[in-house]
């Protein structure tokens, strides 16, 4: 039998050989790193043209160095399971390649590792841009990018370190309660206090909104009792159990509920239905987020629905004005006239 002698796989050594350099200069050229090395780009330039050349398999990283930019974005968001992530994802895709921009995008599940994680693999695929969308470390993820020469910005929560991009959470939640303590009186005759549920306490949004909320009650002279806020969480079965424990303690008998998120509304309504506490009749809702399903549930809830495409557009005039200080610009949400 003829044997066909099959050609030797071109190495790293070769590739130095050709170019005229050593292997560690190569080695780094084609992982990424010839920058931090101080490699000229004349030189990483020139092994990728000889990789290339002698059919050396190049990496992601690698064939990205070909070009003086990547024209990658990148996006982290916590969920994709309201409407809200999901509009700035979608619309995101949409305005980044409009500008000729390829995006990629990756959910993190409010899980800080996972944050971290992605955010590490995105900056190793020579991103452009790492855009940190409701992050709980928002901070962290800047260091990681100025570390690495990536521009970074905060969407939806904000940092310390880069430009944010939010909701005026405090103005919108001040209207919303306002507006949910006016239809307690329309409806039931009651003035309030209303309860809030939902959202973490320590992040930026909920905090402004409890302060929006406190101040619409302050406004009609109403004192807010701090076992009526209920910063659970956003998962709805939190929501649920928080309405649960209230009740034991003989406390949720209230006209209105400020909801934090769709996400959590989900868990109050499960408890309204099972509760025998409130019927549908007695009770006024507000919600600080939106979806057109909620009007088919009843009780007239008012919603807020926050700007995503001024908010995308605040992005992107961002990364293209080069501003990198760390301003936080507030887009009031929209709400629907009663």
């Amino acid at each position: 039998m003829n044997h066909v002698k099959q050609a030797k796989r071109t190495t790293i050594y070769d590739l130095a050989e050709l170019a005229g350099t050593s292997a560690s200069a190569v080695s780094a050229v084609l992982n990424g790193n010839w920058k931090k090395r101080r490699i000229s780009s004349q030189l990483a330039e020139k092994i990728m043209k000889i990789a290339e050349e002698q059919g050396y398999a190049l990496n992601m990283q690698a064939s990205l160095l070909r070009r003086e930019k990547s024209h990658i974005i990148g996006m982290i968001v916590p969920k994709y399971d309201n409407r809200y992530f999901g509009s700035i994802v979608e619309l995101f895709e949409d305005m980044a390649r409009a500008r000729g921009l390829f995006p990629i995008i990756t959910c993190t599940r409010r899980d800080p590792e996972l944050e971290i994680e992605a955010a590490r693999t995105m900056l190793s695929y020579q991103v452009e841009c790492l855009i940190a969308t409701g992050a709980t470390d928002p901070d962290r993820i800047t260091e990681m990018c100025a570390a690495a020469g990536v521009r970074s910005l905060n969407l939806d929560l904000p940092g310390a370190l880069a430009p944010s991009i939010i909701s005026d959470n405090f103005a919108g939640a001040r209207e919303l309660t306002r507006r949910i303590l006016v239809n307690c009186e329309r409806r039931l005759g009651k003035k309030g206090p209303l309860l809030f549920i939902g959202g973490r306490g320590s992040d930026h949004n909920t905090a402004e909104r409890i302060r929006g909320f406190r101040a619409a009650h302050s406004d009609l002279g109403l004192a807010v009792a701090e076992e009526h806020i209920l910063a659970c969480g956003y998962a709805p079965e939190k929501a649920e159990k928080a309405l649960d424990d209230l009740a034991l303690k003989g406390d949720a008998n209230v006209g209105g509920m400020f909801v934090n998120s769709t996400i959590s509304l989900e868990g109050v309504m499960r408890w309204v239905r099972r509760s025998g506490h409130l019927n549908d009749d007695s009770l006024v809702l507000g919600c600080f987020d939106w979806d057109p399903f909620v009007s088919l549930l009843g009780n007239e809830i008012e919603m807020v629905r926050q700007d995503v495409p001024e908010m995308l557009k605040k992005v992107f005039e961002v990364i293209e004005s080069g501003v990198s200080k760390p301003v936080v610009i507030q887009v009031p949400p929209l709400i629907p006239q009663m």
